[in-house]
């Protein structure tokens, strides 16, 4: 991937509408955003958006200026990946013909020490974390079966 991508993590108070907003700016602004993720921190009554971003370095200062200037924001930093570890979350609902085809499945799981998370005679609903490549590399050997459905949360960090 040869994707410029940037990780802007916001603090907010948790009160209702400042996603919204924030999602508005960026939008006004033409920014992609390629992930969010949301929840709340360590800190009582404050949120914690990790966004990421395609754009370049001065566009992506410029949205942590304008973002910094919205109600109820506590803190905006663009961080470089250097400085994060961050992991993607992805769920996967695959179809089993039979127990051979299962049995290909869970090595495959096995190596990406992905887990099942419910399994029916015909259905396995599978979870990995990992990295972004992880995450594809994952899908990619996935391919070979029958994907019923495929969703993945966004990026979530930390600083190291």
């Amino acid at each position: 991937m040869s994707r410029d991508l940037s990780n802007i993590i916001i603090w907010s108070k948790n009160k209702p509408g400042v996603f919204f907003r924030i999602l508005w700016l960026f939008r006004r602004k033409r920014f992609n955003i390629e992930s969010a993720t949301v929840g709340h921190t360590e800190v009582p009554g404050i949120t914690r958006f990790t966004i990421t971003v395609t754009g370049d370095k001065d566009q992506v200062r410029n949205m942590c200026k304008q973002v910094h200037k919205l109600i109820d924001i506590v803190r905006v930093e663009d961080v470089p990946d250097e400085k994060l570890v961050s992991r993607e979350l992805a769920m996967m609902k695959v179809g089993v013909k039979d127990k051979e085809e299962k049995a290909e499945i869970l090595r495959v799981l096995e190596h990406f020490r992905a887990r099942v998370m419910n399994m029916t005679k015909d259905s396995l609903v599978i979870e990995v974390t990992g990295s972004e490549e992880k995450i594809d590399a994952f899908y990619e050997n996935m391919k070979d079966f029958q994907i019923i459905e495929f969703v993945r949360a966004g990026r979530t960090a930390l600083y190291k």
